[in-house]
Formats: structure tokens, C-alpha cells, sequence
């Protein structure tokens, strides 16, 4: 029943993912009879999940006896002790975490903990605890400090930091911000310096509460920085008291808040104002035009940024960006050398070997190229390139066993977050796998991904397969499930199967009935209003949104789209990319003036989600193409180059 089940899911037909993860289940734990209890105890379990959610401890108590021997008997026990955390004496808890130690619902246990320990100053228990959790949490950072602080005096000097950041601190870091400046190690200068911070991404209600820690007086007015936010050209247009602080700093934040829907207006009127500011003020605000300006691929960008001062590692990388649209390799190796080390990824090693080339410095261009080609990223497979090789999956490093795999079925945490799968619990089963893998060496890594194939979990395959540091299985990174689907439906609207593959992989890593935050649906995260276009441009009969999931019905909608937007912008996939995940009219408006390589076409490419997606899609689509033809593959010529828009590309007709 199983594999005829498996099967006819190979083919298309809807079955529902919660069913086929059930009727694997057996098969992945490998012990029929704890399975076999464990399916009688899921009533339980939701309805513990459900009372602890109402906080209807009661009812937790009732049925938790119901829940003993269930796999997922930690998290109910989890929710009967959370429930009543603020009475439980230290013993209880310390027995829940011994019990359940290395565990998922330990650490948010410790966590829960720990918050009330500190915010109740029960500092000893806190003391011994604090130092067993494992993942970062900036109110137990500042609730440590300020157990520190009672006996060390460079306890508070460390929530210097913490200061810096044009984001809401907790609570629990007040009381360190409080006695940094009354110790004068808050500077008005640090003050005013956050306070920017936050106006400068529209933060002011972060900026107003930073303010407060200003002399009296000197806070600027927090009803008219919400006004400017609204109307910064208006405010432009006002007189201006230069000689207060609080009077330019306001100014400035119209300025650059301008410069967020038209950096060239924005640069006009700070032109015409500069001279009352002092150069660093003059500074500040050129480097947040320029950042506008890039982001908006504005021909004068390069000269706006020519007058900014010191600039933070985003701003550097948009200077970077347009110098590298513009073809200025030396103002890019510049905008490079400034940025922070560690900020310096992949893009910015190979964008300043490509620089570096350019400007007849081979041999540094060499030091850089050489340890980036044996990365597996987009720039890796361009690096190798550079370097005369191309793009290849490589061969299998391990292949786990039946020993291997077996064993990992019965990992408790694997167990747990594959029982939680089968209930459709997608959220909390994710967190439990990827707290239960965090740690694996490679070969665990691959063993897991095998048991993840065999529970039908295609995102936990790939994701778990990605992780491998050095030993992989290009077969489980690059999972191709559907595969046979697909390529009927590739072959009809003759597109690259392979770059359909990438495209699915980055979508929805080949999850049938996964739902995007924004609504989109199933393996190619079809919007409601895009799929009721197309099924009327195919004349699909008896269409309705439901059957949207279905395999064979989703992919023949996403691939006569595709087909649809590659038509209409040159056949070049990368952009036809861009236009799958941010609409073809904001593909259309970032094309160039003049044609440029795609793939520095790509990293201009002003939203992050669509710059990475653009990267990810294509890399994946050459180690695909690797892997179906068993052949090197050039990402260089499968991308080739992007130009400026042509006259018929104005409109996509009536699409959606």
C-alpha cells in the first residue's frame, strides 16, 4: 500500500503530503510498535498543544498522563511546567532539564528560565544556569551583564556595544544604557550617533527613546520627526535653526529620508543648504543619497558618493555596486578595501579579482580566484571559470548505509521532528530538525538527508544535504523529486528543464502544498491571481484554486508563465528569474542602458531577496544541468549577457 502509494505521487496525483509523511512513518523510526502508539497518542498530544495555548492548565493535567511514551512526550511535558514557570521551585525545573537534556524543548525551557530568573534577580540560579545556553538571546546577553554588573565594573563597559543599533533593545538592557550614562560612558556624541542610526532606515520611534538619554532640552522633537517621515520635501523647504543639533540632525533625516523615493530632488536641496552644516553632517548625508542612488541605478551616483565620508559595510557595497555597473574597477576596489574583513563574501573577492584583472594586477586577482572556485556558490562556479574550469556536480563523497540510515531514524530528535511533520506542525518540526542536526559531522548530515528522502521531506533532503562542509552528495543537495513531471511539461514550452529544477529548488524546494506568507502555492508558489490567468490562456477546464498543489497542474501553470516572461525579456533565464520572483515590470525597470554581463547586472539588482533568488536559481540550474547530462556546464554561457529594453517589451500584455 505503501509503495503504490508512493508511486502514483511520483506521477502527479494530489495526495496530501500529511498523509504520505504518515504512512512513511513507520518505515523512517523503524519500530512498528512505538509507532503504532505514538499515532494513538496525536489526539493527545494537539489537544495538550491547544490547552497550553488558552492556558487551560487543567486541562493539561488531565490529559498529560495520556501523552507517557509518545515521542512527542517532551513538549507536553514542556507545556505543563512553562504553564506555571513563575511558581515552579528551581528542583522541578532542573529535573525537567535533566531529563530532557540536549533537547529542543530544554533550551526554550532554559530560555524561559533564565528571562525570569533575571527579570526577578534570583541572580545565583541564574549564575549557574546561564552559561549551559547554547543559542544567542540579546535579553539573557543584557540580563547577564547585569548580573555581572553588581561585582564587575567592565560588565557595563560591554553594553557599550549593544548601544549601537537602529533597533529596539529589550527591556533588560535599559538598566546597562542607564548606568553607562550615568558612569559618563554614554557619550551625547553616542546618543546622537544611535539616534541617526535609527532615523537613517525610518526608525523613530527607536530614535525618539535613544533621544531621551540626551541633556534636557537637546531631544529633537519627536511629533515633528514623525511629520518629516511623512513629508520630508515640505520640511526641506522650511527655514531651519543651524545653530541647534537637534534642528539639523532633523533636517539631515529629511534629507536622506527624500532621498528614499527621489535621490536627485533630495540632492538638489542638500546642495543648496550643506554650507550651514559641518563637513561631517555634509558627509553623512551624501553617502545616504549615493545609497539611494544606487539603489535606483542613477547615473550621478557615483558623484554623490564621491562626497560622503565614512560609510557603514551596506553603503560600501552599493558604492561598490555602481561602480561596477558603471565599469569603474578602481572605485570599486576602493569601495572593497574600506569595508569591514569579515563583511567581505563571496561577491565582493570575486568582484575585486575581477577588478583587480582588469587593471593588470594578475597575480592578486589569482590569490583571490583560486580559494573561491572551490566553493559551490554562484561566484565559485564563476571564479572556476575565470580560471579556465567549469561547473560540475561532484561525485558522491559518502553514501550512508542501511546501518547508518537506520540509525539515524531512531535519533530522538529526528523522530520527534518527523512526528511532527506528520501531524502538519511544519513550524515546530522544522525547528526541532534543525536543532537536532546542529551539530552533525558530514556524514550524519548525509544520513539524516536519506531519511528526510524516505519520509518524503524534500526541503528537509535539501537543506540538510546543503550543510556539508566537505564531504557531499551533490544527488541529495540537488534532490530533483517530480522530475519525470516536470520534464513532459519543460519539453512543451521548450524551456531548460534544468533551470526549471533551479528555479523549484529556490522556490519551494519541491514541497507540493507549501504556502508563502504572501499566498503564493505549491512547487512553483503560484499566486491566486496568476494561476486564474494562465489556466484561462491554457483553457484548463473545471479550473479552481484548490487544485493548485496538484503536481502536474502547478507545474504546467508555472511553466507556461515562465515560458510567457522568458518570451517577453530576450530569453535570458537570469532575468526572466527576476522577473518570477519580483514581477516583469521591476525586472524591465533594472535593466541597463547599455548591455553588461549578467552576472554584474545581477548583483545590482537594488531588492535583496531578488538579488540572492537571481544567484541561487542560476547556480543551482548549472549544477542541475551537471548532474541530468553528467557534463561540465558554463554559467557564464548560460547567462550571458543582459541589454537595454526593447520597444515591444514595454507591456506584458494582460499578464497578471
Amino acid at each position: 500500500m505503501v509503495i503504490a502509494a508512493i508511486s502514483h505521487h511520483q506521477k502527479g496525483a494530489r495526495i496530501p503530503r500529511m498523509r504520505i509523511s504518515t504512512l512513511l512513518l513507520p518505515i523512517v523510526l523503524g519500530i512498528a510498535g512505538s509507532v503504532v502508539h505514538a499515532a494513538a497518542g496525536d489526539d493527545d498530544f494537539l489537544t495538550m498543544r491547544e490547552a497550553f495555548r488558552v492556558g487551560d492548565t487543567r486541562r493539561l493535567d488531565l490529559v498529560a498522563p495520556k501523552l507517557k511514551g509518545h515521542v512527542l512526550e517532551p513538549y507536553g511535558a514542556y507545556w505543563q511546567l512553562r504553564s506555571r514557570l513563575d511558581a515552579a521551585a528551581p528542583e522541578t525545573v532542573r529535573a525537567f532539564l535533566a531529563e530532557y537534556k540536549d533537547t529542543f524543548v530544554a533550551e526554550r525551557m532554559r530560555s524561559d528560565w533564565l528571562k525570569r530568573l533575571g527579570r526577578s534577580q534570583q541572580w545565583d540560579l541564574f549564575a549557574a544556569e546561564q552559561p549551559l545556553l547554547i543559542e544567542d538571546d540579546i535579553d539573557i546577553t543584557c540580563l547577564a551583564l547585569q548580573w555581572r554588573a553588581r561585582t564587575d565594573a567592565t560588565a557595563v563597559r560591554e553594553a557599550r556595544s549593544l548601544w549601537f543599533t537602529e533597533k529596539d533593545t529589550p527591556e533588560s538592557c535599559a538598566p546597562l544604557f542607564n548606568a553607562l550614562a550615568a558612569s559618563n560612558q554614554l557619550s551625547v556624541q553616542d546618543v546622537w550617533g544611535r539616534v541617526r542610526m535609527a532615523l537613517a532606515v525610518g526608525q523613530v520611534g527607536v530614535a525618539s527613546r535613544a533621544a531621551a538619554y540626551l541633556p534636557a532640552g537637546q531631544a529633537p522633537n519627536a511629533v515633528l520627526l514623525s511629520a518629516v517621515s511623512q513629508s520630508p520635501a515640505a520640511h526641506l523647504a522650511r527655514p531651519f535653526d543651524a545653530a541647534s543639533r537637534a534642528s539639523r540632525e532633523t533636517t539631515m533625516f529629511a534629507a536622506y529620508r527624500l532621498a528614499r523615493s527621489s535621490p536627485q530632488q533630495a540632492a538638489a536641496h542638500w546642495s543648496g543648504m550643506e554650507a550651514k552644516f559641518t563637513e561631517e553632517e555634509r558627509a553623512f548625508v551624501w553617502g545616504h543619497i549615493g545609497l539611494q542612488g544606487a539603489l535606483r541605478h542613477h547615473p550621478e551616483t557615483l558623484a554623490w558618493y564621491a562626497k560622503a565620508g565614512d560609510m557603514n559595510d551596506y553603503q560600501l557595497e552599493w558604492k561598490a555596486r555602481a561602480a561596477l555597473r558603471a565599469g569603474d574597477w578602481r572605485t570599486l576596489i576602493a569601495a572593497v578595501d574600506v569595508m569591514v574583513k569579515e563583511n567581505q563574501d563571496s561577491p565582493w573577492r570575486y568582484w575585486k579579482a575581477r577588478a583587480l584583472k582588469a587593471t593588470g594586477r594578475e597575480a592578486e586577482a589569482l590569490a583571490l580566484l583560486k580559494p573561491l572556485s572551490q566553493e559551490y556558490l554562484f561566484y565559485g562556479q564563476l571564479a572556476l571559470e575565470e580560471l579556465g574550469g567549469k561547473v560540475s556536480a561532484p561525485p558522491p563523497g559518502y553514501t550512508p548505509t542501511a546501518e547508518d540510515i537506520q540509525a539515524m531514524s531512531q535519533n530522538p530528535g529526528i523522530r520527534r521532528a518527523l512526528a511532527l511533520y506528520a501531524l502538519n506542525l511544519r513550524g515546530e518540526a522544522s525547528r526541532e530538525w534543525v536543532w537536532t542536526i546542529r551539530d552533525f559531522d558530514d556524514r550524519k548530515l548525509l544520513a539524516a538527508a536519506e531519511v528526510a528522502k524516505r519520509a518524503d521531506l524534500p526541503d528537509r533532503v535539501i537543506n540538510t544535504a546543503d550543510k556539508t562542509a566537505t564531504v557531499h552528495d551533490f544527488r541529495l543537495r540537488y534532490f530533483a523529486p517530480y522530475h519525470d513531471v516536470l520534464k513532459v511539461h519543460a519539453a512543451r514550452q521548450g524551456l531548460d528543464e534544468a533551470w526549471v529544477l533551479g528555479l523549484i529548488r529556490q522556490e519551494s524546494r519541491f514541497m507540493a502544498d507549501v504556502r508563502s506568507s504572501a499566498g503564493a502555492m505549491g512547487l512553483m508558489q503560484l499566486m491566486p491571481g496568476t494561476a486564474q490567468w494562465v489556466a484561462g490562456k491554457i483553457g484548463l477546464k473545471n479550473w479552481r484554486w484548490g487544485n493548485v498543489t496538484d503536481v502536474d497542474t502547478n507545474i504546467s501553470l508555472g511553466t507556461y508563465y515562465l515560458r510567457h516572461v522568458l518570451d517577453y525579456l530576450d530569453g535570458n533565464p537570469a532575468l526572466a528569474s527576476a522577473a518570477y520572483n519580483a514581477g516583469p515590470g521591476r525586472a524591465r525597470a533594472w535593466r541597463p542602458d547599455r548591455a553588461m554581463e549578467t552576472a554584474a547586472w545581477a548583483e545590482t539588482i537594488p531588492f535583496n531577496e531578488t538579488r540572492h533568488y537571481v544567484k541561487l536559481v542560476m547556480a543551482n540550474a548549472s549544477y542541475y544541468a551537471s548532474l541530468l547530462s553528467h557534463q561540465a556546464q558554463s554559467l557564464k554561457s548560460r547567462i550571458g549577457e543582459v541589454g537595454p529594453a526593447r520597444r515591444d517589451e514595454k507591456s506584458l500584455g494582460d499578464t497578471p
